[in-house]
């Protein structure tokens, strides 16, 4: 398996670093111990905890209005596997690669073979009918699987199996589907036939599943369409779910819900009626922000893997969701906000096994409302650096990600190799 980091470069770091971590780490332990956790335990399960990388996140996002490219920019998807290597190297937390299509298009063998050099997987694949591909026949300025013309929802339709087809090649067992469909003045479409069209397209879309694959929907509020979407909200996205089938399951995006919406217990309800399929995991201020994930609200990430892990230890029928990053890195280093990202992913689902489970449900059954939410803060307030840091050394990662990635000056090294990209362009992505 090839590496992307001198594996020298990563001993000298975490040899700086081992024995405070090694006494950082006993402390921590002695600590939970008292509480009766064992902390090796948590570091087993952090340990196999994974999220996924998304292929067009390691390179330099941007707003509506203007992009201004970083250095040694990805000039193709086989440059972008090359940078999630890196990530996954470093974080032993990121072994598979989500990819958008068309904008990853290639030989599905040598994507495959690209990334099996890494040691990488592919994760869910990713369609986009939200714009126009070169040479593309019918354009989705108006919609594409809610499309009022019949053409432009079958090409929809075609390109969805297209990346089933392609995912297949690849080992991936899901497909992602998001649609910018909707309107932005009152009256311009009718709600009830572009919902009934966007069903019949996804039927067809679900009809050319494979049996061992799940297909993600994925709602969000707004954004191209600023009046009405198609897919506004959890509720739209459960009716989807249900009206498919089985193998079709709703997608949380933290990002694309209206402010103060209650995130965790939509991922509670999901839960309960078997229907939570995954997480693009961001952060947010305002709305779909794309946010280094935990950079913003941190407790939220918390309460929303504090769910996460009750249904986990309950045994929750059909539980079984997948972990992937979503973020548009407009002014940092795509690559070291992924690796931050994953890391502080890991955070909360290890802060969220330390919650006290017994006491929690007491409290909770006597209405004792100022314990409960205390019991929560205790696991949050718990520093859990130590047993992020003792997961990635066991695993061959780097204690300090970051301090080994700019040891290593992959940044500089990329750039001298990848041609630089001029600035000027509109577009997240």
């Amino acid at each position: 398996m090839s590496e992307t980091i001198s594996a020298d470069v990563v001993e000298k770091s975490n040899t700086a670093r081992q024995s405070d971590l090694e006494r950082d780490y006993a402390s921590l332990g002695e600590r939970l111990d008292r509480r009766g956790i064992a902390i090796d335990a948590i570091c087993d399960k952090v340990e196999k905890f994974a999220v996924a990388i998304p292929s067009w996140g390691v390179g330099t996002g941007g707003t509506r209005f203007a992009r201004f490219p970083g250095a040694g920019e990805p000039r193709d998807i086989f440059d972008k596997i090359e940078d999630c290597a890196v990530i996954s190297q470093l974080t032993q937390a990121t072994s598979t690669v989500s990819l958008h299509i068309p904008w990853d298009k290639a030989d599905p063998n040598r994507l495959k073979q690209a990334a099996s050099r890494f040691g990488l997987g592919f994760d869910a694949m990713n369609s986009n009918t939200f714009s126009d591909a070169k040479d593309q026949k019918l354009s989705y300025k108006f919609g594409s699987l809610s499309h009022a013309d019949a053409g432009a929802r079958r090409q929809a339709v075609e390109h969805n199996l297209e990346c089933i087809e392609i995912g297949k090649t690849l080992g991936s067992k899901a497909l992602t589907v998001w649609i910018g469909d909707g309107s932005n003045f009152p009256g311009q479409v009718n709600f009830a036939k572009a919902f009934e069209r966007y069903l019949d397209a996804m039927r067809q879309v679900y009809a050319g599943l494979p049996a061992d694959w799940k297909l993600f929907t994925e709602h969000k509020m707004y954004e191209p369409a600023f009046y009405s979407t198609v897919v506004q909200d959890w509720g739209t996205n459960y009716i989807i779910s249900k009206e498919l089938g089985d193998k079709a399951f709703c997608l949380v995006d933290l990002g694309h819900h209206a402010p103060n919406v209650n995130i965790e217990m939509i991922v509670s309800r999901l839960i309960q009626f078997k229907k939570l399929g995954g997480f693009h995991f961001n952060d947010s201020k305002y709305g779909d922000d794309d946010l280094d994930a935990g950079s913003i609200d941190p407790y939220r990430l918390f309460l929303v893997f504090n769910e996460l892990v009750d249904a986990e230890l309950s045994g929750a029928e059909g539980f079984d969701p997948a972990h992937m990053l979503d973020q548009s890195h407009n002014v940092t280093d795509p690559i070291e906000s992924l690796m931050l990202s994953a890391v502080e992913v890991q955070r909360a689902y290890a802060q969220a096994l330390l919650v006290d489970r017994k006491a929690l449900e007491g409290f909770q059954e006597t209405n004792d409302a100022l314990m409960a939410t205390q019991t929560l803060k205790v696991a949050y307030r718990t520093d859990v650096e130590p047993i992020l840091a003792m997961a990635r050394l066991k695993t061959g990662g780097a204690i300090d990600p970051i301090a080994a990635y700019r040891a290593a000056g992959y940044r500089a090294k990329v750039a001298a190799e990848r041609p630089a990209v001029a600035g000027g362009s509109g577009g997240i992505v």
